[in-house]
């Protein structure tokens, strides 16, 4: 299996929102997973002594809250806007460009929104729901992880 194979599984994984794929042929395997490892952070939970006090699911939230923001802010308003995939958030098209999106601007169903870079590939996010941006969550150059908020719409 060469490299542009490889690329288009992880193409189909993203389209898809495929967080797991295992391939297993005569002398070759490939497996590909996006996002924490629920079993790595119970592992780690585990070997952690407060760790036995706590619910499971609870402890697993705590341990890893998908951003900053949203550890310190749970309770925020506005419907989420999230990372459809892993890697670099830019909130604008080039370095002397205006941002796709500003607080108080209206969106539209289709609208691009911002940008995430992947294996070094610009990807375009569209906006799936309209309203009206009433926070910035992710940080513009910052990596996201697939599920992290980016923005907040009202």
């Amino acid at each position: 299996m060469d490299l542009q194979e490889i690329r288009r599984i992880v193409e189909l994984m993203n389209e898809h929102g495929l967080t797991h794929f295992d391939l297993t042929k005569k002398d070759f395997h490939l497996k590909l997973k996006k996002g924490a490892d629920l079993d790595d952070l119970r592992g780690l939970l585990a070997s952690l002594p407060s760790a036995a006090a706590a619910p499971a699911p609870a402890a697993i939230a705590a341990a890893a809250p998908s951003s900053p923001a949203a550890a310190a802010e749970p309770a925020a308003e506005g419907a989420e806007i999230t990372s459809p995939m892993v890697g670099t958030f830019y909130r604008k098209p080039a370095p002397d460009a205006p941002n796709f999106v500003e607080v108080g601007s209206t969106v539209s169903v289709g609208q691009t929104i911002c940008i995430i870079e992947a294996m070094k590939v610009m990807n375009e996010i569209k906006a799936e729901k309209s309203g009206t941006i009433c926070a910035l969550v992710a940080e513009d150059g910052n990596a996201v992880q697939f599920g992290d908020v980016l923005f907040r719409l009202k």
